[in-house]
């Protein structure tokens, strides 16, 4: 390990201020979720099935989002990228405070949509701004800056809301979001390392096809309608298929796995959050919740610090495969002081899991197409998460807190050793 790896980094200007506007910016989201949670039980009065389909649906908009915006942070470049989401942040989430669940539910959706895409922007500058062990330590100080703010705006989001501030509140949530996304416009980080020359050859090809085609003989455009219907109907399919296969060719079987790592991440992450609380709840120790993230989230600080000065990478499906068998055990907790030591070996592999996946999506997809891929990974991320928490809740439910732990553990092994296997098959037929 490599410890002054971090000091290297930090000595970067654009890295160490990308960085700090990326956590700073994902502070206002990450206090969006409770604060948008309290505000449909106890400033609307509807229920916590609500809170949490309105959950579901803005997540919804993030997955589907993310990739759009990822693909036109490469087309149209970031600032051009970022308009959209810099306007809608500010509007969507001065309304939303204002209207009825009804006409909440479809606000969250478009913001969801329409979201800053501030963690795919983040890890694909980083990815050109570093390399080598250096963008390995860049990713593992990303993940765990992230951790910092999941420390940070959850509770802030808490406080505000239940101190009967929730208007207030997500409406600055999407004013100093947007800010943000001004900021980060005026910083405007690369997104590749070159000018795209190939896209630019591409067009002129176009134009000059375009050119030939408008200067063609009459009577080579006649040959060509006399080809009849099918003809032009095959033409089109094959130029159909062969956009599909380019516009997908990024999307490779290793890019594929990573993208399961991250959606099996996502689900024993959301898993045992569910978990946490449901053991804690039962028990009557609801005001110890935070005692036990404390220790979780820097279990994760301290495992992204490590995973950052190494020189070698480690699988991430391997990573996985050590965080879901490790939160198994916590379902065996008797106390919350348990709950919280059980948390720190799992803990400790979080941060590297996802460092390590985006290390190996940015390794695997070239630049001019890795913000839609960054994106991608994102959805599948999200992904996770979604059913990661009611996945939990059906076995909270039917057997109990432990079942929370449990569940989502033994998903996260099963999905780990499925990829395994894939990837053994895979290298004996490429040898063979």
């Amino acid at each position: 390990m490599n410890f002054s790896l971090y000091r290297e980094l930090l000595a970067v200007r654009p890295i160490r201020r990308l960085l700090a506007v990326g956590m700073i910016a994902r502070i206002p989201h990450s206090a969006a979720g409770v604060l948008l949670t309290l505000h449909i039980v106890l400033t609307l009065g509807e229920g916590y099935a609500a809170a949490g389909t309105a959950a579901a649906v803005m997540t919804i908009g993030i997955a589907f989002g993310a990739p759009w915006r990822g693909r036109r942070v490469d087309t149209a470049g970031l600032r051009t990228a970022l308009i959209p989401s810099v306007i809608s942040e500010t509007v969507i989430w001065s309304v939303v405070p204002h209207v009825s669940y009804q006409w909440l539910l479809p606000l969250v959706f478009v913001g969801g949509l329409l979201t800053l895409p501030i963690f795919s922007v983040v890890r694909q500058s980083l990815g050109v701004l570093a390399d080598g062990d250096q963008r390995r330590t860049a990713f593992a100080l990303d993940a765990v800056s992230t951790e910092l703010v999941f420390m940070i705006g959850p509770a802030a989001g808490a406080v505000v809301a239940t101190s009967g501030h929730s208007v207030l509140g997500l409406t600055a949530v999407g004013v100093s979001t947007s800010l943000a996304g001004l900021f980060l416009m005026w910083f405007n980080p690369p997104t590749r390392s070159a000018v795209r020359n190939e896209s630019c050859e591409a067009d002129e090809q176009e134009a000059a096809e375009v050119a030939v085609v408008a200067a063609a003989p009459a009577h080579l455009q006649e040959a060509a309608a006399e080809l009849g219907p099918a003809a032009a109907g095959n033409r089109r399919r094959a130029a159909l298929k062969g956009r599909v296969a380019h516009s997908f060719g990024w999307f490779t079987a290793a890019v594929a796995a990573v993208f399961a790592v991250a959606a099996g991440a996502g689900m024993v992450l959301s898993g045992t959050d569910v978990g946490i609380v449901a053991a804690l709840e039962t028990g009557g120790r609801q005001g110890e919740i935070g005692v036990v993230f404390l220790f979780w989230c820097a279990a994760s600080v301290a495992g992204g610090l490590v995973y950052g000065a190494m020189h070698r990478p480690v699988s991430p499906v391997l990573l996985l495969l050590g965080m879901a068998a490790l939160t198994i055990p916590m379902g065996f907790a008797t106390d919350t002081l348990t709950l919280s030591l059980l948390s720190l070996l799992p803990g400790l592999l979080c941060a590297p899991v996802l460092s390590a996946a985006s290390e190996k999506v940015a390794e695997l997809v070239d630049e001019a197409r890795r913000g839609e891929a960054m994106g991608w990974y994102g959805s599948a991320l999200t992904a996770g998460v979604a059913l990661g928490a009611p996945l939990a809740g059906v076995f909270i439910d039917s057997i109990g807190a432990a079942g929370g732990f449990v569940s989502v553990g033994v998903a996260g092994v099963l999905l780990c050793v499925v990829g395994l296997v894939l990837q053994q098959r895979r290298r004996r037929a490429a040898t063979s």
